[in-house]
């Protein structure tokens, strides 16, 4: 099975993730089919604490990828975010 789920990067006491599409039988920072995005739980000021390709996001649920819980509170929260700011 296809699964979007969170990659651990970063050093000790600095967590960083990528969100990957994997196969659920692949380890947590093993191998991937494709990085779609980011998320930074201590990202501060300006930078983005998440960021997401939501066009590829839709392609995988698409052809039967699941989500992990958190990727998909992460999504939800990303797209009310997109929805709640102005178009600039």
């Amino acid at each position: 099975m296809v699964i979007i789920r969170c990659s651990r990067a970063g050093m000790l006491k600095r967590p960083f993730y990528h969100i990957v599409v994997t196969d659920s039988r692949n380890r947590r920072d093993g191998r991937y089919i494709e990085r779609i995005g980011y998320y930074n739980p201590i990202a501060v000021g300006k930078a983005l604490p998440v960021a997401v390709k939501l066009d590829r996001v839709d392609y995988w649920l698409s052809k039967g990828a699941q989500t992990s819980d958190t990727v998909a509170n992460l999504l939800k929260k990303y797209r009310q975010q997109l929805v709640a700011a102005p178009a600039s």
